[in-house]
């Protein structure tokens, strides 16, 4: 153990399915702190619109009764900033895949839960919903949210539709005789970590939606579905991030456009900057001497709007030394990156024994340059 004056900040993402976020931030110090005693850590676990992203903001948690994507009861949270009038929700708390995994619904399932969380909201005061993307369980352009907020798909017969993607071929409009405007009025910030367009090669029903069950007869029915949806809607498939959670921008798109007149009330913006911003990172990473991030698989993939990748931009051109730790290293992290692959075995103990290796590889790397 060295008792030593280094200034650590330790932003990693969860580990999925291992440990979340704040664990391995705390893990990952600990392991720093063995080596490092005094070591001046702070720990800013990070989200790039996923799971657990709405909990790096700050504000009060808020659970309620809900359903998730295949209508049963459940019970969800969000986070309320009454201060900021904002409130954070991830799509995953109430309509995410690891609630239906046993079961999945691809063309069935809907994020009418989440507009519940939505609804409850704005009735708490919330004019702004930060509405985190990753990890739906459905492809259905959010028009669960619809409902729950008051506009109903029709057909051409005006019969209201089944809920799923499903059943989107068949849409022909929305019935609003019941919209909740003052929740549907609200600016919209939607986090997303992918750029996915609508449909396509690319798109969410092919890319997203075997991950989320479906066969490849309901990847070319969702695909059509969201097609048709996006011309009734007047909605460009094209449009980067817009097929993010099985294509929920679409949905607020419309719903915001047809109440403001544009769609000036939705931003479609990379989660990861933006918890970065909230985090202060941009402001404290030039004062730090050893930045570590990290996540359960480093590829080449976890450069382009990922944790990994945000965080590693803010280091660059600072003096700080960037440490990546990872359940795996299947790329390259780049020259002057100090890199920590976890073993097998026990998670918290693994997460410990890459923090120690980076903080004692970190002070042979300041050592050797003086």
């Amino acid at each position: 153990m060295l008792w030593l004056m280094v200034s650590v900040i330790i932003a990693p993402d969860s580990f999925k399915g291992t440990a979340t976020a704040p664990e391995a931030a705390r893990l990952l110090g600990e392991g720093v702190r063995s080596v490092i005693r005094d070591a001046d850590i702070t720990l800013a676990p990070m989200a790039d619109g996923g799971e657990g992203t709405a909990a790096t903001f700050g504000g009060e948690t808020v659970t309620l009764p809900t359903t998730d994507a295949a209508g049963r009861l459940t019970e969800a949270s969000y986070v309320f900033d009454a201060a900021g009038k904002t409130a954070y929700i991830d799509i995953a708390a109430a309509s995410g895949l690891p609630a239906v995994a046993d079961d999945p619904v691809p063309t069935s399932g809907d994020t009418y839960g989440t507009g519940v969380l939505i609804a409850d909201a704005q009735t708490r005061g919330a004019e702004r919903i930060v509405l985190c993307l990753g990890g739906s369980a459905t492809v259905e352009a959010g028009t669960g949210i619809l409902v729950a907020l008051g506009a109903n798909p029709h057909n051409e017969q005006g019969l209201g539709l089944r809920k799923g993607g499903g059943q989107l071929g068949e849409l022909a409009g929305f019935d609003t005789a019941q919209l909740n405007i003052p929740a549907a009025a609200v600016e919209w910030v939607l986090l997303t970590d992918v750029t996915a367009p609508v449909t396509g090669p690319q798109g969410a029903a092919h890319v997203f939606g075997p991950q989320k069950g479906a066969s490849p007869e309901e990847v070319a029915l969702l695909d059509a579905a969201l097609a048709h949806t996006c011309d009734i809607l007047d909605v460009d498939p094209a449009t980067p991030g817009y097929g993010a959670a099985g294509a929920v921008p679409v949905g607020i798109h419309w719903l915001s456009t047809m109440l403001h007149g544009s769609d000036s009330f939705v931003h479609v913006l990379p989660g990861a900057p933006v918890v970065a911003d909230a985090l202060g990172l941009p402001e404290a990473i030039p004062q730090a001497d050893l930045v570590i991030t990290g996540e359960g698989a480093f590829d080449d993939q976890s450069r382009t709007g990922k944790v990994v990748g945000t965080v590693a931009e803010l280091v660059a051109g600072t003096p700080a030394t960037l440490a990546v730790a990872a359940g795996r290293m299947d790329a390259d992290p780049g020259d002057g990156v100090i890199a920590a692959e976890l073993g097998d075995g026990d998670v918290d103990t693994q997460l410990f024994d890459a923090g120690a290796r980076i903080a004692a590889d970190y002070l042979r790397i300041s050592t050797a340059q003086g």
